[in-house]
């Protein structure tokens, strides 16, 4: 793991753990870690992945993540076991939508779920990271944090604001033994995806990659130095140039409108 002395135990706190991708990735941090803290809403989901894993290793937390008392949870539980050195802030949900029409209550869970919470979360477990000698926090974002695409508006507003907080606060404990650091899978084939994005990923023929896939590539960016990743070559050269020739995306992006807007919902 980056930044991590050799032979220095790993002992993780990982958010949306009963997802697709946070599962795969709890299969793939198992046999590289002391201890696990896995962070879901499902309880029954929970149990069945720590018994896969083994209960001496991973413990699972059932909770909502927008709750001070699951975040006080998590810390107490970290404390316990003797503090921690990753956190990954994988948890989040998503909403493809007509923005004028999108419920303002929608709107308010995406940023409360995939900005807030981990804000809120990183914020609690701050004191306790810098006990370790060196310690990561990698955040979890969306090409569409990078990227505006139509129908996520509100998705792709609460990814920005996740990966403007990622480089924040990165440069914010650059003085620290803290490295902060954001993986940006593309497509994945999960339970996130509504009926409708499996129509337009379908129709798009937009590159897909299984969460086992997106798991492997998270522990190979682990095992780096980069502070962001993005999955996928021609995923990463999309959100290049639309950094620096935004004109281009604009184009490409009203071409597919059409078949954007006839399955967005309404």
């Amino acid at each position: 793991m980056a930044d991590r002395k050799p032979g220095a135990p790993c002992r993780a706190i990982l958010t949306g753990a009963t997802g697709g991708i946070g599962r795969a990735i709890a299969w793939e941090l198992a046999g590289r870690t002391d201890w696990m803290i896995l962070v879901g809403r499902n309880i029954v989901a929970l149990h069945a992945l720590q018994e896969k894993i083994g209960k001496s290793k991973a413990h699972v937390i059932a909770g909502d993540l927008t709750q001070e008392g699951t975040l006080a949870t998590i810390d107490r539980l970290a404390r316990q076991l003797g503090g921690a050195n990753l956190l990954v802030n994988n948890a989040g949900s998503g909403d493809f939508h007509d923005f004028e029409t999108q419920d303002a209550g929608a709107i308010r869970n995406l940023l409360d779920t995939n900005l807030l919470a981990p804000m809120l979360l990183t914020r609690r477990l701050l004191p306790l990271l810098k006990e370790a000698d060196t310690a990561q926090i990698i955040n979890i974002g969306s090409l569409f944090g990078n990227l505006g695409y139509p129908g996520f508006a509100a998705y792709g507003a609460s990814k920005a604001g996740l990966r403007g907080f990622t480089q924040a606060l990165r440069r914010e404990l650059a003085d620290t033994g803290i490295t902060v650091r954001h993986f940006i899978p593309r497509a994945t084939r999960t339970a996130i995806n509504s009926e409708a994005v499996v129509a337009l990923n379908r129709a798009l023929k937009t590159a897909e990659d299984t969460p086992e896939h997106v798991a492997r590539q998270f522990v190979q960016f682990l095992d780096g130095s980069a502070w962001e990743t993005t999955v996928g070559a021609k995923e990463a050269f999309f959100k290049f140039i639309n950094q620096m020739l935004p004109a281009l995306p604009d184009k490409a992006i009203a071409g597919q409108l059409s078949v954007i807007r006839k399955h967005m919902p309404k």
